[in-house]
């Protein structure tokens, strides 16, 4: 049954989305911020991002799609292609995996193609060439010329809306293309079309991929009457207004004069039609394209506003505003305007307290994506959580790897437990810390994860039990000292004292002997042979890395590390020779592994924090040259400009924390650790009006060691700075020069420490 949509609430919702920067501190007097972006940076390469238009955090991502040829067009496109087959309205964005790409527009003239083609003959099917230097692509907005049919297609979108410009040449047979059946890398299972009248047609595409049941609804007007809709379900027509089968698709044709525009919206839901046209109605009920374009630019300049940079380096610029704007495609609205969404468990609820997101990546997120936000969108984080929670309820466990709906089990650990428990800890409104403790317990000691019950029964995960049993674990106990710290708020000392010693299960699988983490056997043995700089994709001990990676995943007890590597000297001594030592990683290295520093890879997420780990040992110092290098040469404003996948914000986040200066390596605790500033200031909008300055002073490329720190005017000794301490807002001063001061945070009481802050 139809649902009608309470305007005067979503009219409330609606301002407080387009002008709810009035509650924050206005950070920058250049207002114009989307200049600074280029969304093509990191489309070409592995960085794997999205090219097209959406807002942030937006319901659908409007853009191209090219053949899918393998991992490097995992977000549908890539900045080396020149074919492209179709505009769609579902994307992901710097993922290793590949899947969405859909619900698919095409606008074509000429004699009728009932395929898309392929990447050998695209001349078979609609498919066209386009050229890079007829391609746009800024916030919001994207255009392209169709070479084929001399076509200009313009792109914009609001939540969950796209809208689509198409300027057409003369001719008596010009069309839309609704292709139901393409996609990135799934199968679609059963598609459908329906004419409802002239201009407004109907229809749904449920899948199977790395979303394993995926439904998607659309509904999709066009601004002229159709003389003729024609339907094929693959390569059979079919005389009907109505179709369902696997793939099928629907031509809408009509005659163009040579300029004249025709515009085409599509509203999608994951749980009807008739909720996708409510969508539709409710966010675009115009025509007017210029409108949602300029709409969708002051959105993206209200959220990049949150942080103000000064710096005279342009390129930098560019860099650091198109991070934040990466760091803002996902997570995805995952709601209707009735409030209604489809959960994991495939039903049906209706919720209007909260908004609900999907696309969590959280084995990347956790680590500096999510602390990010808690910082430059508090107002989204108690709903993420909450999110998460619904999630909790549907399936029994908090997500992994959240896509549409779907529980894709990707990455190793229960990375959405440190998440809830940061925002749980750092106090964000709204949020159950009871629910949340049910949720995160029940997700660690169930059967739900792999090895679990095995860690549960002999304090580690055996090798031989299972791939990546090292990576696993590591990844659990990181989460299990995050459940021991909300156990500890909440006076559950039994829970307490079992996770914080859970937490210290890294320690059975360090080799006094080679002193690395390695392979323990169920026996008790070592695996043999053992290789440190091995690193075999998803096949050793390890995920996307090797022993030389994975001996810092500790970032929950760095003390326990020294004390294992011998104090620390010894431990110092191996940090600088993870950076020094070749490169090689030997045969069959998983591609993952790139942005190399030595064994450094900062193109792979469990090495993110390594850089500020010379803070536990008293050397803050070393931080500088390391995290100064990645910021200049592995961020670059170019389309290759990153070393690894995106990763729906992660890599990016971590280019943002240390910018700014500093770093969560604990993502749980409360701190972010000193690095090396890279601007002259930086100001952080903050809730209530509040500003959160950072300053530099003498920054330069050669000044890059801190000297001494000030906070609000007095002198600063911490090797660090708590959530706690920025949100108060203030002014932190970084007074910097070209050679180390070895003084500076090399006391115990002056480092950071496995606390909650």
């Amino acid at each position: 049954m139809k649902t009608t949509i309470k305007k005067p609430i979503y009219i409330i919702i609606f301002f407080a989305i387009i002008f709810g920067f009035n509650f924050y501190a206005n950070t920058n007097n250049d207002i114009n911020l989307i200049k600074y972006v280029d969304p093509f940076i990191g489309s070409g390469g592995h960085g794997h991002v999205f090219v097209g238009a959406t807002v942030p955090f937006g319901g659908v991502q409007v853009g191209p799609t090219n053949f899918n040829k393998g991992w490097d067009w995992s977000s549908s496109y890539h900045h080396t292609d020149s074919i492209v087959k179709g505009f769609c309205h579902l994307n992901l964005s710097g993922t290793g995996m590949s899947d969405l790409g859909e619900l698919t527009i095409m606008p074509a003239t000429g004699k009728l193609k009932y395929n898309a083609g392929n990447q050998d003959n695209h001349m078979s099917g609609y498919s066209s060439l386009y050229r890079k230097n007829k391609e746009i692509n800024t916030v919001g907005y994207y255009k392209v010329e169709l070479e084929r049919y001399d076509i200009d297609v313009e792109l914009t979108a609001s939540e969950r809306v796209g809208f689509h410009r198409y300027t057409y040449p003369s001719s008596d047979n010009s069309r839309v293309i609704i292709d139901l059946g393409e996609g990135s890398a799934d199968r679609p299972t059963e598609t459908y079309i329906t004419k409802v009248n002239d201009t407004t047609f109907q229809g749904h595409r449920f899948s199977s991929g790395w979303a394993s049941d995926q439904r998607e609804y659309f509904t999709l007007i066009l601004s002229k009457p159709v003389k003729d809709f024609i339907i094929y379900d693959g390569d059979k027509k079919h005389n009907s207004n109505e179709l369902k089968g696997t793939y099928v698709k629907g031509f809408l044709e009509f005659e163009t004069e040579k300029n004249e525009e025709i515009y085409v919206k599509m509203g999608v839901s994951t749980v009807s039609s008739e909720n996708a046209l409510e969508n539709l109605i409710f966010e675009i009920p115009h025509w007017n394209f210029e409108k949602v374009k300029k709409e969708a630019e002051n959105k993206w300049n209200q959220e990049l506003s949150k942080i103000a940079i000064t710096t005279d380096d342009l390129k930098k610029k560019r860099v650091f505003y198109t991070a934040m704007y990466h760091t803002m495609i996902a997570p995805n609205l995952y709601q209707d305007v009735n409030g209604e969404y489809r959960g994991t468990d495939k039903v049906v609820y209706k919720d209007t307290s909260f908004t609900n997101y999907t696309l969590f990546s959280l084995w990347d997120t956790y680590r500096a994506a999510h602390p990010l936000y808690t910082i430059t969108h508090p107002e989204r984080v108690s709903d993420m959580v909450k999110s998460m929670l619904k999630i909790f309820d549907h399936q029994g466990k908090l997500p992994i790897w959240h896509l549409r709906g779907n529980e894709t089990n990707t990455m190793p650990g229960y990375s959405g437990i440190p998440v809830v428990i940061d925002a749980s800890l750092k106090g964000f409104e709204g949020i159950d810390l009871e629910e949340v403790f049910r949720a995160v317990k029940a997700s660690a000691t169930g059967d739900f994860e792999p090895g679990v019950k095995k860690l549960m029964e002999k304090g580690y995960i055996p090798g031989d039990y299972m791939v990546e049993s090292v990576a696993s674990s590591m990844e659990y106990a990181i989460a299990d000292w995050a459940i021991a710290q909300l156990a500890k708020k909440l006076n559950k000392q039994e829970d307490y004292e079992y996770f914080l010693n859970r937490s210290k299960a890294y320690k059975e699988y360090f080799d006094p002997e080679t002193r690395f983490m390695r392979g323990k056997l169920s026996d008790g043995s070592w695996r043999t042979p053992f290789n440190p700089i091995s690193a075999q994709h998803r096949v050793n001990d390890y995920c996307e890395g090797n022993a030389w990676q994975y001996l810092w995943l500790v970032p929950q007890d760095p003390e326990g590390l020294i004390e294992l590597l011998g104090g620390d000297k010894k431990y110092t001594e191996k940090l600088d020779e993870l950076f020094s030592m070749s490169s090689e990683l030997g045969e069959e290295a998983s591609m993952d592994i790139t942005g190399l520093i030595g064994q450094y890879a900062h193109g792979n997420e469990p090495s993110h924090h390594t850089t500020y780990m010379y803070a536990y040992s008293g050397e803050p110092y070393k931080i500088a040259d390391k995290v100064r290098y990645i910021n200049n040469e592995l961020y670059t404003d170019k389309p290759d400009g990153l070393s690894g996948n995106e990763d729906c914000g992660q890599m990016s986040a971590w280019h943002i924390f240390s910018s700014l200066g500093f770093y969560p390596v604990n993502p749980s605790n409360g701190a972010y650790v000193f690095g090396s500033p890279l601007f002259d200031e930086a100001t952080i909008g903050l809730p209530e009006n509040k500003k959160f300055t950072i300053i530099a002073n003498e920054n330069s490329d050669d000044n890059i060691y801190i000297q001494s720190v000030e906070l609000n005017g007095k002198e600063y000794k911490y090797s660090y700075i708590t959530h706690k301490d920025i949100m108060q807002g203030g002014e932190l001063v970084f007074n910097m020069g070209p050679n180390p001061n070895l003084n500076f945070g090399k006391e115990k009481k002056y480092r950071p420490q496995s606390i909650v802050y």
